[in-house]
């Protein structure tokens, strides 16, 4: 493509090549007219001459040999880990031992998609990317705890269709629905996160109890605020009203048609769906409610977190005395 300061685009180049090669006249007056160099007008007509009008069109500018490119071999193997562990540049770099950098401009520049358009079970791309939104974040842990729940379908024992495919016969009517109930905090991202049998609002009661619990364990001693959708069992429900003022906790809400206001839990609950949910094929529903404990616990202590500059979410807390 040329650049913005171009005195010839394709279609003055053959211009100037008509008004030479056909009408016959000098390459000086011609370049004058122009405005280029009779240097310039040259060699637009002798790449023409060997080459046709195909030849007048731009050219990429990219070196004929590139030294420092990683070597095909080492790409290679950056693919495959990449489509072998489904997880970000910083998790491929660890395997591979290549920087994190370097596997980002591998992967864009053999069309890798991102991991959010793509199915967590297979790595298909299912979906177009979308672009990413501006990160915040609060000062301190216990300023503000998201609170969402995820309705996943129960699979029943020896496997739903992710195991025999959708074309099988799968006896999953009427087995009903795990809700995983999640909470997570504002500033350092340490998620909880339990199965229950539904999202009543003494239910979400109960959890939310239950996870201050959880955080107070690991040094977040006082929830300030406490962030929810506008379903009715977090808005009406009296129970949860008052298990937010036994904690001294505000309720606040996420605008109408906003889900990104509580996006730090949204983002869990995709990141639960594709590393423990979807991540392997479970034999039974019981299988998977005993893989989260497990789960959650590396997510919290282990798992490299973007946003924590690679760090585990632990690492933003005061270890407990």
């Amino acid at each position: 493509m040329a650049h913005a300061n171009a005195r010839l685009t394709f279609h003055g180049r053959c211009l100037l090549v008509r008004r030479v090669v056909f009408d016959r006249r000098p390459v000086a007056h011609v370049a004058k007219e122009l405005g280029v160099s009779r240097q310039c007008a040259h060699r637009w007509v002798r790449r023409y001459r060997a080459e046709g009008w195909g030849g007048l069109h731009d050219r990429s500018s990219r070196p004929r040999t590139c030294p420092g490119r990683t070597p095909a071999a080492v790409e290679a193997q950056v693919l495959a880990a990449r489509r072998r562990l489904r997880r970000g540049p910083e998790q491929v770099a660890e395997a591979t031992g290549v920087p994190a950098r370097t596997v980002t401009r591998i992967l864009r520049r053999h069309g890798m998609p991102r991991l959010s358009a793509c199915d967590p079970l297979t790595g298909q791309v299912i979906r177009a990317s979308r672009n990413s939104t501006v990160r915040y974040e609060r000062t301190r842990p216990g300023e503000m705890v998201h609170v969402d729940v995820k309705k996943l379908g129960k699979i029943p024992d020896g496997g739903g269709w992710r195991a025999h495919g959708r074309r099988e016969e799968v006896r999953a009517r009427g087995i009903g629905y795990d809700y995983v109930h999640a909470a997570v905090d504002d500033h350092s991202r340490l998620a909880y996160a339990e199965i229950l049998s539904d999202e009543k609002g003494t239910t979400c009661a109960g959890f939310l109890t239950r996870a201050a619990a959880f955080f107070a364990t690991h040094g977040i001693d006082h929830i300030e605020r406490v962030m929810t959708d506008n379903a009715k069992n977090y808005r009406i429900s009296h129970a949860f009203q008052a298990a937010c003022q036994a904690l001294g906790a505000a309720q606040k809400f996420t605008r109408p048609h906003c889900p990104w206001t509580n996006g730090k839990v949204e983002r869990f609950n995709r990141t639960l769906q594709a590393e423990w949910a979807y991540r392997q094929v479970y034999t039974s529903n019981t299988h998977r409610t005993a893989a989260l404990a497990p789960w959650l616990d590396f997510y919290n202590t282990d798992r490299r977190h973007t946003a924590l500059g690679g760090h585990p979410p632990i690492s933003r807390l005061s270890p407990t005395p």
